[in-house]
C-alpha cells in the first residue's frame, strides 16, 4: 500500500447500500477511489463495477482483501456478516467501514473494536447523518448558542419498508425497524447533543402491517434521557406510506429549528403518466410525488465516505467510530428489553446470551 495519493477502496456488496458507496465515491473522487468490489451472487459484483467503472470484482470478499493495493474496505452486506468480515478485513491489515448497525451483539462489538485495534487499523462506523449537510448546520448553529439550553431533540425516519429481503428476516437482520433504522436517530441524539452519557432508554414497537413479511416490529417509538437532562425522540416506520420521510426537530429554552433532509430539496411534481424516479422508497412516479435532486449528497454520504478517506491518510480524526456503534447497540439492546417489559431500563444494559437485539422483545411477548 502506498500510503499517498488516492485511498484505494475495496467494497463488499453489491445491492443499495454498495450502489450508494461506489455512487458517492465518484462524486467525490478527490481522496477515494474504488478499485474492487466483491459479492457472492453471481454477475452481481460484475454488474455494478460495470456500472461505476471499477477494474476488479470478486465472488468472495476474502480474495479481494488479497490485493496489494487495497487499504480500505466497505461493508454493505447483511448485519449478521459485519463481524466476521471486519476481522477477516483487519487481519488483513485494512482499514474498515461498517455500514449500521455495526453487527448483531455486544460482544460482537467488542470483537470488532479489540481486533482493529489489535492490528493497528481503523473501525469507522457509518452514519451519514452525522454529515447530512441541513443536520450539520443545525447542529452547527446549536454548538454556536442559537437555541440556548437544548433539551430536546427528536430524529424521525419513515418509509414502507426495506429495499432487500434480509431486512425482513430477523435471523439476519438481528431486528425490525428500530434495527434497520432507529439506530441513525439514537447515534444522532447523542452526536448532536455533544455524546452526553445515556442514563435510560423507553421504546414501544408493534407489527402494525408487515406481520406477514417478518416477526420484526414495523413501527417503534424510542424515548432516550440523557445526563445532561435533555431528551432524545427516536421515531421510525416500516409501515408510512408515500416514501422516504427523513427530519428533525430541534428544541431549546431559547429557539427552535426543523429540518427535513428531502422536502426543501425537492421538486412538488404532477404527473398523470409517471417517470422514472422520485426519491429512495417512493412506491410510484403517477400523481403527486416529490422526486429529490442530489439525492445522496442531501443525505451524506459523499461527504461520509471522503471523510473516512481522509482519515486513512491521517488528515482527519474519525467522527464516527467503532465505540460509537457500539453504543448504539448497546441503546437497542436496552430498546427491544424496555418494549417487553414496558418501562424504562438504565445504561450500562449488557445481558447474557443475546444472539440478536429482538430476541428480548420476542420472548417479552412469548
Amino acid at each position: 500500500m502506498s500510503g499517498h495519493g488516492r485511498v484505494k477502496v475495496g467494497i463488499i456488496g453489491s445491492q443499495f447500500a454498495a450502489d450508494i458507496h461506489a455512487d458517492s465515491f465518484r462524486m467525490m473522487p478527490d481522496e477515494a477511489e474504488v478499485v474492487a468490489i466483491a459479492s457472492p451472487t453471481p454477475g452481481n459484483a460484475e454488474k455494478l463495477a460495470k456500472k461505476h467503472n471499477i477494474p476488479r470484482f470478486f465472488t468472495d470478499y476474502r480474495e479481494m482483501l488479497s490485493e496489494k493495493d487495497i487499504e480500505m474496505v466497505t461493508i454493505t452486506a447483511p448485519n449478521d456478516l459485519h463481524a466476521q468480515m471486519t476481522v477477516d478485513i483487519a487481519n488483513a491489515g485494512r482499514h474498515v467501514v461498517c455500514e449500521k448497525p455495526l453487527c448483531m451483539t455486544l460482544e460482537e462489538a467488542d470483537l470488532m473494536i479489540e481486533t482493529c485495534k489489535k492490528k493497528g487499523v481503523l473501525l469507522m462506523y457509518a452514519e451519514e447523518l452525522f454529515f447530512a449537510p441541513k443536520y450539520v448546520k443545525a447542529k452547527e448553529m446549536a454548538d454556536q448558542g442559537a437555541f440556548g439550553k437544548v433539551y430536546m431533540v427528536k430524529q424521525s425516519e419513515k418509509h414502507f419498508g426495506p429495499h432487500a429481503p434480509w431486512f425482513w428476516d430477523v435471523e439476519r437482520s438481528g431486528g425490525g425497524v428500530f434495527m434497520d433504522m432507529g439506530c441513525h436517530g439514537i447515534a444522532f441524539c447523542y452526536w448532536f447533543l455533544g455524546r452526553p452519557k445515556i442514563k435510560t432508554v423507553y421504546c414501544h414497537m408493534n407489527t402494525y402491517v408487515h406481520g406477514d413479511q417478518t416477526k420484526g416490529e414495523d413501527n417503534s417509538i424510542c424515548i432516550l434521557e440523557f445526563e445532561n437532562g435533555a431528551i432524545g425522540v427516536v421515531e421510525d416506520s416500516w409501515a408510512r406510506r408515500g416514501g422516504m420521510s427523513d427530519s428533525i426537530e430541534i428544541y431549546g429554552e431559547g429557539g427552535v429549528s426543523y429540518a427535513d433532509l428531502l422536502m426543501g430539496n425537492a421538486l412538488p411534481t404532477y404527473s398523470e403518466y409517471g417517470y422514472g424516479y422520485a426519491v429512495e422508497k417512493a412506491p410510484t412516479t403517477k400523481g403527486w410525488t416529490y422526486p429529490v435532486f442530489e439525492e445522496l449528497w442531501n443525505y451524506g454520504f459523499p461527504q461520509e465516505l471522503r471523510h473516512f478517506a481522509r482519515c486513512v491518510r491521517g488528515k482527519d480524526e474519525p467522527q464516527t467510530t467503532g465505540e460509537d456503534g457500539r453504543l448504539v447497540q448497546e441503546v437497542l439492546y436496552a430498546g427491544y428489553h424496555s418494549a417487553a417489559i414496558g418501562r424504562k431500563v438504565e445504561l450500562p444494559f449488557q445481558p447474557e446470551g443475546v444472539k440478536k437485539p429482538i430476541d428480548l422483545w420476542l420472548k417479552g411477548k412469548s
